[in-house]
């Protein structure tokens, strides 16, 4: 009876090995459950991304509004009745000319006077 406990308690020892110790056991489990975690994360952030696309798709199917937005904004069209209007920011060597001397009232005077 003591060699059968005892070839049970192996068998059980050699299960619980297998289950925590091999490659294919437990660690192995909680590798897998990470990575299903990380990919079910990633399908839901490509779904949002498609359900995004798709009211995209739909919007430029069904109305023009869309594609006059696109035209606008990617394109720099304008309409047959608009105005364009292109504001430049002032460039600072422009407004200055390069000659100002260092005292401008003497040399308005003296252009005057002349």
């Amino acid at each position: 009876m003591r060699w059968f406990i005892a070839a049970l308690a192996l068998v059980a020892l050699l299960l619980q090995y297998r289950i925590w110790g091999s490659p294919d056991g437990a660690r192995e489990l909680l590798r897998l459950d990470a990575a299903v975690e990380a990919q079910r994360e990633e399908n839901e952030r490509l779904q949002a991304r498609n359900r995004q696309l798709a009211a995209e798709v739909r919007d430029l199917k069904q109305g023009f509004a869309a594609v006059e937005e696109r035209a606008r904004a990617e394109l720099g069209l304008i309409g047959p009745n608009e105005t364009y209007f292109q504001v430049v920011p002032p460039d600072v060597r422009a407004v200055t000319p390069p000659d100002v001397p260092a005292d401008p009232g003497s040399t308005a005077l003296a252009s005057a006077t002349h």
